[in-house]
Parts: structure tokens; C-alpha cells; sequence
């Protein structure tokens, strides 16, 4: 097939996914933007096909069926609960992709006696690199997500950080190795074990409510590699679709930074927990707790006309949100105008309390950001926080010494009354008591996220 009609299709491919991602910038088209970014990967991979005459053809259908078979399973027994550890997974098979595709190449290259250039080793090197990393962190950060390992806890021990600058040096100078020697292939495996192992501690020190920018982070890498094999195999569409879920990756991570009011660094390492100063949880909640019944809470939707709900991470772990959905539909009609303030980090992934309110079939415009809800929060007459903790933390913003000092919260202090829904008065991921359970006008309603919804929804109907 002519090369002019390869990239011209590689250019709509490309084209295709450039669209798709400005779409999925926004609930309402994110849909189409995802279908029209899949047929953009499909059209490049037809024609890559079409492209490579050593492709045996008859071993497409068996990758097809197989491929299909596994995705179908995954997409319709993965709850949206679970999305996170799918998205953490799906992340490491990209990288043990871009692995097997780059080590495999330079085999094949060193089998035949191919004139092998620098461009190609330095992409060899870098997919190894990468993917491993991409791969083994992932898969990493699967097991914390589901609790296999550490009970999803940050890992610590004495010269953890100076482990993993000697491994990454260790990458390095293999990587030089195998530029200068490309014939030892053996070192392009060499290079890939240091790299897993490098994935693995990259990882551990990661606590659960840092995930969503380790994902997002590794999202990238899993793109960077991509990107790096298609220099390998000197594919233009595999080099824009790993260019731009590189650059998008780190974008969304430095986003996810900025809304935690951390740096990037201070999250690979786990730096994070109470200093000295934060006052100690007695001091705070002694005397001060007020906790409440499903039927008190309901009086106050009674003389109610606006309420918010503030999902948290609770709300994923007991699969509450459908309740809650059948909750505001109550209150709804009753007159009383309902919303959902969504912090950026609340959950285990970007866009992970947005995933599970879409699938309760809550409307879009009923999700309100951050910035956009804050404003108005001294107007709500109940704020309902459902599993939340440091991201409605007041004292992110009255002590700038403790360790979520700056970061922006969502203002649910500001309402005139807030019902705290949680199993206990234990901290969040900070470590840290939150004074707003101990303010005047909170009222704690201490227990699952999901049955005490749905004694709420009894009390109200009683009501």
C-alpha cells in the first residue's frame, strides 16, 4: 500500500483522538468523544495491518477473540466501584505491551543482522524503561486499590528513596549499554528486571488517597512507552497516540497536585501525616460531638429548600450512590432543589465520584465543581457529606503549618447545618482530626454510608 495513503490515514487517526479527548472534556459529549477517539484507534490499527506485510494474518482472529473476550468479561463484571483498580490495570497491560513489542524488535533486529541505529536503541532502552515501570507500578497500585497488599497503606522502610535513585541510575547506565552494545540483548532484559523492580518501589510509599495522581501518572508513562515504540517500530500513529496520553497524563497530574496543594515529588514519596502541631483528636472533638438519628436528620430536610450531598470515598466503598440518587429524588419532590459538590480528589481516580453519580443517572448539571459550588454553600440550608473527610477539612484553610494547609476543600462549614455521615471519628488519609464534626450546627450520624441512606429515605417517607 502506498506510504502517502498509510500516513494520510494515520493523520485521520490522528485527528480522531485529538477530537476525542477535547470532547470527553465534558460530561454531555465525553460519550461521543470516547466513541470517535475508539474509531480513530481502530482506523489506525487497520491500516498498520495493511501496512506490515510480515503480519501473519491468521493469528488476528486468535488475538481478536481472545482480546474481545477478556475486555467483554472485565466490562461487565467490574463495578464502577472497582473502576480505579481496572484503570490502574488496564495502564500496566500498555506498558507490558510497549515492553514485549520493543524487546522483541531488538531481537529480531540482532537475529537478522540489521543495521541498527542510535534512534532505534535509545527507543528500545526507553520502552523497556518505561513499560516495565508502567507495568510493575501498576500493578502495584491494583493490589493497594483492592487492599491485597498493606491494606492499601504507604510502605516505608530506612534508604527507600535511595534505593530507588540507585535503581533508576542502574536503568541508566544499561540503557547507555545497550546503545553502545546493541547485539547483547541480554541486557535489554537486564534493564527490564531493574525496571520492575524500580516500579514496585516507586509505588509502596504511595498511600490509597494519593492514588488518583499515581494513576494519572502512570497513565502517562503507559503513554511515554507507547509513544517510545513507536519509535521502534517506526509507526507514526503509535507516536501521536503516546504523545498525547503522555502530555495529557501529566497535565491531569499536575492538576490533581494543584488540588491537594502538593507537589508532585511530596506525593511519590508519601510525605504526608500529622507534624507536631495539629492538635491532638481529643482536643478537638471532647464534648463537642453531637450524634444524630435517621429521623432527626429527615426534620431537617422538612424545613429544607436547598441540600447538597458531599461524596467522599465512603460513598464508593459501600456502594451507596444509587441511594443516594433515590434519596435526592425524594427531597426533589418535596421542592427542595438538590446538588453534588465534587472535589477533584475525592475518590480513588479523577473523575471517580463524577463515574459513579453518572451511573446512579444523576444529571450532569447536577454535579457541581469545586470552584463553581463554593460560592454558594453559605446558602445551603443542609449539606450532607457521605464518606468525605481532608477534602471538607476546614483546617485546610485556618492552619497553614498542618500538613493539608492550603489545599482547597469544599466549603460544607459554610452551610448553615451539616449532617456528617460516617462510620466513625476516624481521620482521613492526613491523618489529621477535622474540626468540622466538632462545630456547632454538625450533627454526626455515625454509620455506613449505604444503610444509613436508606434509613434516611425510610425516615423520610415515614416523615
Amino acid at each position: 500500500m502506498s506510504l502517502n495513503i498509510i500516513n494520510f490515514a494515520y493523520i485521520a487517526a490522528a485527528i480522531c483522538f485529538i477530537l476525542g479527548l477535547k470532547m470527553m472534556a465534558h460530561p454531555r459529549t465525553s460519550v461521543k468523544g470516547n466513541i470517535i477517539s475508539a474509531a480513530g484507534m481502530l482506523l489506525a490499527i487497520v491500516f498498520t495491518l495493511w501496512d506490515k506485510e510480515i503480519v501473519d494474518y491468521r493469528l488476528i482472529p486468535i488475538g481478536l477473540v481472545i482480546g474481545s473476550g477478556i475486555g467483554a468479561v472485565m466490562a461487565l463484571r467490574i463495578k464502577m466501584t472497582a473502576m480505579p483498580q481496572m484503570v490502574a490495570l488496564l495502564n500496566g497491560f500498555g506498558g507490558a505491551a510497549s515492553t514485549l513489542v520493543a524487546g522483541i524488535e531488538l531481537m529480531t533486529a540482532s537475529s537478522r543482522g540489521t543495521v541498527i541505529t542510535d534512534q532505534f536503541t535509545i527507543a528500545v532502552a526507553a520502552s523497556g524503561l518505561i513499560g516495565a515501570v508502567t507495568f510493575w507500578g501498576s500493578y502495584v497500585a491494583f493490589d493497594k486499590l483492592q487492599e491485597w497488599i498493606l491494606g492499601g497503606k504507604p510502605y516505608h522502610f530506612p534508604g527507600q528513596q535511595l534505593l530507588n535513585v540507585t535503581l533508576l541510575v542502574a536503568c541508566v547506565i544499561v540503557g547507555v549499554m545497550i546503545v553502545l552494545n546493541p547485539s547483547a540483548v541480554y541486557l535489554y532484559w537486564i534493564l527490564v528486571a531493574i525496571a520492575s523492580v524500580l516500579g514496585v518501589m516507586f509505588v509502596l510509599p504511595v498511600g490509597g488517597a494519593d492514588m488518583p495522581v499515581v494513576i494519572c501518572l502512570l497513565n502517562s508513562y503507559s503513554g511515554m512507552a507507547g509513544c517510545a515504540t513507536g519509535f521502534v517500530i517506526n509507526n507514526n500513529a503509535l507516536i501521536i497516540a503516546g504523545a498525547l496520553v503522555g502530555s495529557s497524563g501529566i497535565i491531569l497530574s499536575d492538576i490533581m497536585c494543584r488540588a491537594m496543594n502538593r507537589s508532585l515529588m511530596n506525593v511519590l514519596l508519601g510525605v504526608i501525616g500529622p507534624t507536631e502541631g495539629t492538635p491532638t483528636a481529643d482536643a478537638i472533638y471532647a464534648g463537642k460531638i453531637k450524634s444524630v438519628t435517621a429521623e432527626e436528620v429527615s426534620m431537617l430536610f422538612d424545613a429544607a429548600r436547598r441540600v447538597v450531598f458531599v461524596p467522599g470515598y465512603g460513598l464508593a466503598v459501600s456502594q451507596a450512590h444509587h441511594v443516594v440518587k433515590d434519596l435526592a429524588n425524594m427531597l426533589e419532590a418535596k421542592g427542595i432543589e438538590v446538588d453534588y459538590a465534587i472535589h477533584p480528589v475525592a475518590g480513588r481516580m479523577p473523575g471517580h465520584m463524577n463515574v459513579l453519580l453518572a451511573e446512579a443517572d444523576v444529571p450532569y448539571d447536577k454535579m457541581k465543581e469545586m470552584d463553581e459550588i463554593n460560592p454558594t454553600m453559605s446558602q445551603v440550608d443542609v449539606a450532607v457529606v457521605v464518606g468525605a473527610n481532608d477534602v471538607v477539612n476546614p483546617m485546610a484553610r485556618t492552619d497553614p503549618k498542618c500538613v493539608i494547609g492550603g489545599m482547597p476543600i469544599i466549603d460544607a462549614d459554610k452551610a448553615r447545618t451539616v449532617v456528617v455521615i460516617k462510620r466513625s471519628l476516624s481521620p482521613g488519609f492526613a491523618g489529621i482530626p477535622n474540626p468540622l464534626f466538632a462545630m456547632d450546627h454538625t450533627l454526626m450520624f455515625f454509620s455506613d454510608a449505604k444503610k444509613a441512606i436508606i434509613d434516611l429515605i425510610a425516615a423520610v417517607k415515614a416523615g
